[in-house]
């Protein structure tokens, strides 16, 4: 095959041979280069290659081995000085744990505090024991404690005694205080923060635990109805929506039992809607869905309404399950000692034993020690069973005073005006005591005994008595029982409630009038009218349309979202409204009413908490200016004998509470009984009580001690009667000058600060009369400087 092919290849060349081309063969010889390469120098064709030995690195000498030289000398010196600067913590004395913060990640099994312990005015409210390096090595880091630290955001705006008082309620709240029992009262005084402190628990215990997980998944406000709204702002305010609280107070009841099964059937540490915020009589409404699940907190504001412990609100917040408990309340007694024993028993039960024991282990023995005719032994007894109730109940009640609030708001003066009658009320006055006393007599002499009911409704009719004629006219037109038929006869004959409102037959009325036409006249400062009685605000109402003063009035009428306009309303510093007419009963607790710093508490309640509540309205955080607080009591009435009872339920308060031990004992319980007894050759029946010894024939001789502890004690304050320059108040100063309607005055102010620049004298000619007084001063004595100036020009050029 290979044969017949070569002899085709040939047959096809015409059997010849190529030839074959010698350069073509030399050409393909040679190696192929490039023809742009670059020839190096020490390239010739002669020398041949020889193979280079490289040594191991074992054998290679360091020096033999060439180190690149940096020729940029400016690069280098900047290289070098950071070098030289190692990275220090610019903040000064910061030890914090940078090495166990991770950047939004946490280390699996380790547990670690939610917030930085060691950070700068951080508030640590548990921390755990300290360890030796041996018990370090032992523990679990899945077991171990960690720090509870408030939230930095809560902590920027706590004062001192709030944060004090956030670590007193969480050791109560773990059991650290009382063993055994996990509740505490919040008893501060008015404006000192209670909400913000209890909002601070709350949000504390729903994100940590000394374990690293939430201490509670649930917490429960229950509050008035008119403060339901209130706290939903204020944890809004506080919190900046971190946590979603629902209020429950109005609306359809089939809205109001999804929204409570759908709380209390929610799972888990972190729940959609941890808070929700109720009302007491929702609350008692609808117990059966809350009593399902165990709740992890709840919160009382007001508490002292849970002072019964027989009724039904008392008893359906018993029967929730919860352990841990806070009440709220700024008098935490307000009548009796069994009140306080009732609210003890709620938050920590059975810490004072059963009430029977302590009715007789302590009530009855410390009241009859507080008697003022008691023995000395009694009262050594009394004061000794005071000392030992106090070692049980002050590790779960945390109690701090208003004067802690001179630090951040200006002063506040308080003044006790005894008012005299006028010539009609004081007719009035006495034809119904008379009758009155005739009456008890012939019920005594009766074997039905006293009735409590008409009893009393004629001290309601007395108290309206005392605020004007014009609120018991109509009973005595329709000649009622109870003395009115009498009445009648002694009005003038042109009397009628369907005229113009005449304040002049009021003492009190008439001290009112006077008051706001001279502050109206010379200042800017707005008032707070309170009474306890809506025909009183309806008299409110008439002298302010007769003087033609803007005004705005909250009663128990209004709904919850009226009562908010109003009070932003009032509280617009651009708001034209001179007074606020307040309902005690209505707006007395929680509502913050700064737009005024003048407050008139008209009439006094039995209860002093109903009236210390109502006074604190325009002292609270927020206020700019020097507060005026005044009391109009009539002179010998049964207003004085009433407010003698408040003092002594709050000197009961004092020892129990705040633990004073050295309140005088003023008032006897038989003086207490005589109620409708008339004093009207006296200035003051309270003072004549109170046998003060620093006084004498009208004038107060002694100063009381700079440090006396005003709160109850009416000995310590200053008495005015006819002398009436310590007096601070100029308005109150230019009434007495043009009424005699105020007999007597005690006064006492919060702490030592500057007045109000707008409460001075009174001027001729209206408000902004003295500024341009001093205007003119200022002027003129300009113009005596120029005179004395151009004197002396003229005589140095005599002299030259």
């Amino acid at each position: 095959m290979l044969r017949h092919c070569k002899k085709r290849g040939e047959k096809e060349r015409g059997g010849k041979r190529p030839k074959l081309d010698l350069e073509m063969v030399s050409a393909l010889q040679t190696p192929l280069s490039c023809p742009f390469r670059v020839p190096f120098l020490n390239d010739s064709p002669s020398t041949s290659r020889t193979p280079r030995t490289v040594p191991p690195l074992c054998r290679r000498s360091v020096s033999a081995v060439p180190i690149p030289t940096v020729t940029d000398c400016a690069h280098e010196n900047v290289i070098k000085k950071l070098l030289a600067r190692p990275f220090r913590v610019p903040i000064p004395g910061y030890t914090g744990g940078c090495s166990n913060r991770l950047l939004g990640l946490r280390m699996s099994g380790v547990r670690l505090s939610l917030h930085d312990p060691y950070a700068e005015n951080a508030l640590v409210v548990f921390a755990p024991p300290e360890l030796s390096a041996h018990e370090q090595l032992k523990l679990d880091d899945t077991k171990r404690e960690v720090h509870v630290v408030v939230d930095p955001l809560l902590c920027a705006v706590l004062r001192p005694h709030q944060r004090e008082g956030v670590k007193f309620m969480y050791d109560c709240v773990v059991g650290k205080r009382v063993e055994g029992h996990n509740g505490c009262i919040m008893a501060d005084e008015m404006g000192l923060g209670k909400t913000l402190q209890c909002i601070a628990l709350m949000w504390t215990l729903l994100r940590q635990s000394p374990q690293a997980v939430p201490a509670i998944n649930r917490c429960i406000i229950v509050c008035p109805s008119s403060l339901v709204k209130n706290w939903d702002k204020e944890i809004a305010k506080w919190l900046h929506g971190r946590v979603n609280s629902l209020p429950i107070d109005s609306g359809k009841r089939e809205d109001i039992i999804r929204n409570l099964k759908q709380f209390v059937s929610q799972t888990g540490q972190r729940v959609p809607t941890p808070v929700i915020i109720i009302s007491y009589e929702t609350f008692r409404l609808y117990t059966d869905i809350l009593h399902e699940k165990e709740i992890g907190l709840v919160i009382c504001d007001e508490g002292h309404r849970l002072k019964n412990s027989d009724n039904q609100t008392y008893q359906a917040l018993s029967g929730l399950k919860c352990a841990r408990r806070i009440l709220i309340s700024g008098t935490p007694i307000q009548n009796d000692l069994f009140e306080y024993y009732s609210l003890i028993n709620f938050v920590n039960p059975g810490l004072l034993g059963p009430a029977q024991e302590f009715r007789k282990r302590f009530e009855n023995i410390i009241l009859k020690g507080r008697d003022a005719d008691a023995s000395m032994e009694q009262q050594q007894l009394g004061e000794q069973k005071l000392q030992e109730l106090l070692g049980l109940v002050t590790r779960c009640i945390i109690r701090r005073t208003s004067a802690l609030l001179t630090k951040y708001l200006p002063v506040k003066y308080e003044l006790l005006c005894i008012c005299g009658f006028t010539e009609l009320q004081e007719k009035l006055y006495r034809t119904l005591i008379r009758h009155m006393d005739s009456e008890i007599r012939r019920q005594e002499r009766s074997k039905g005994g006293v009735n409590n009911n008409t009893t009393l409704a004629f001290i309601t009719n007395l108290k309206k008595l005392c605020n004007h004629p014009q609120l018991i006219y109509d009973k005595c037109h329709a000649k009622e029982a109870g003395g009115f038929a009498d009445c009648l006869e002694l009005f003038p004959a042109e009397f009628s409630t369907k005229k113009a409102f005449d304040p002049s037959q009021s003492g009190k009325m008439r001290v009112l009038d006077y008051l706001l036409a001279y502050t109206r006249r010379n200042s800017d400062d707005r008032f707070v009218l309170v009474s306890n009685y809506t025909q009183t605000m309806d008299a409110f109402e008439q002298l302010c349309q007769l003087r033609k003063y803007p005004f705005v009035r909250l009663d128990g009428s209004m709904s919850i979202k009226q009562r908010s306009k109003i009070v932003e309303k009032f509280n617009d510093p651009k708001s034209e409204c001179f007074a606020f007419l307040l309902s005690s009963k209505a707006g007395g607790c929680g509502l913050n009413l700064i737009g005024a710093n003048r407050l008139v508490m008209f009439d006094p309640d039995w209860n002093p908490a109903n009236d210390g509540q109502a006074m604190a309205r325009v002292w609270r955080d927020g206020q700019k200016k020097a507060c005026f607080v005044y009391r109009l009591l009539s002179r010998g009435s049964i207003e004085e004998k009433i407010f003698q009872r408040q003092a002594h339920k709050k000197a009961l308060s004092s020892c129990v509470v705040d633990e004073e031990t050295d309140v005088a004992r003023h008032f006897s319980l038989d003086q207490l009984k005589t109620l409708f007894e008339f004093n009207a050759n006296t200035a003051s029946d309270t003072h004549d009580k109170l046998k003060c010894k620093r006084c004498f024939l009208g004038r107060e001789l002694k100063d009381p001690p700079e440090d006396a502890d005003t709160n109850s004690d009416l000995t310590q304050w200053h008495h005015s009667e006819r002398d009436f320059g310590k007096v601070p108040d100029q308005m109150l100063k230019a009434v007495r000058d043009c009424a005699p309607d105020i007999t007597f005055v005690f006064h006492q102010k919060s702490h030592d600060g500057e007045t109000n620049r707008l409460n001075s004298p009174p001027a001729d000619n209206g408000k902004g009369r003295r500024d341009g007084a001093e205007e003119e001063d200022r002027e003129s004595e300009g113009e005596e400087t120029v005179e004395r100036e151009e004197k002396g020009r003229e005589g140095k050029e005599r002299r030259r």
